[in-house]
């Protein structure tokens, strides 16, 4: 139960402060900033990784969880305890926060800007890009483990930069369920819960062709 409870808290914390932003920049406009919003994210996945990786790996991301799944570096018993435990810590964050925020409306969930398949594509892209970098970091020498936190903290901070303005930059289902499900707002949530899992498996299939 102990990394469970890990990957719940680390998800909770990425939604709550991540979402958060969003939030309070639609509250308080010009204060946080597209630049502020990617800050956040980089910087709360960054600490969650060194905070919970020794007990639970630090997924906080069912795409995450699976891809190592089918790169055969994690039991196929724990692929739904965990993904209910970061659904779970996600769902409990954007209820908080709409407890907090009630009159905003989409409470940071992921919206295209432009078209779903532009969406689609971008947020396959943008996880096979973090999934390629969690599996060379995690399974890298031992000094390359000690950078994971900084280097997949890094890749969220800069697709979140330039990607978060079209699609969101979620390469997370449980970040867009979480939001989409408190506020009501499901329009676009299919590309969130797919794209992700399609980049992550393209990312393993390009690791062990490296690798192995």
């Amino acid at each position: 139960m102990k990394k469970y409870l890990a990957e719940a808290i680390g998800t909770f914390a990425l939604i709550f402060c991540g979402t958060g932003a969003i939030i309070v920049d639609h509250q308080l406009p010009g204060q946080i900033g597209h630049l502020g919003v990617s800050i956040t994210f980089g910087l709360i996945v960054t600490a969650m990784i060194y905070a919970f990786g020794d007990h639970s790996g630090a997924h906080f991301n069912p795409a995450v969880t699976l891809g190592f799944a089918f790169a055969k570096l994690f039991p196929k018993k724990e692929i739904l305890p965990y993904m209910a435990a970061q659904i779970v810590g996600a769902c409990l964050a954007s209820g908080i926060l709409k407890l907090l925020f009630p009159a905003n409306v989409d409470l940071g969930a992921t919206i295209p800007s432009g078209t779903n398949q532009q969406s689609f594509v971008l947020e396959v892209i943008l996880t096979f890009i973090l999934m390629l970098t969690v599996l060379f970091t995690s399974q890298g020498s031992k000094e390359t483990g000690t950078m994971a936190g900084l280097a997949i903290g890094g890749v969220v901070l800069l697709e979140a930069l330039f990607a978060g303005p079209i699609s969101g930059a979620s390469m997370n289902p449980a970040r867009s369920l979480a939001p989409a499900m408190v506020s009501g707002n499901l329009s676009a949530l299919w590309i969130y819960v797919t794209a992700p899992f399609i980049g992550a498996f393209l990312a393993v299939l390009v690791w062990k062709g490296i690798s192995r």
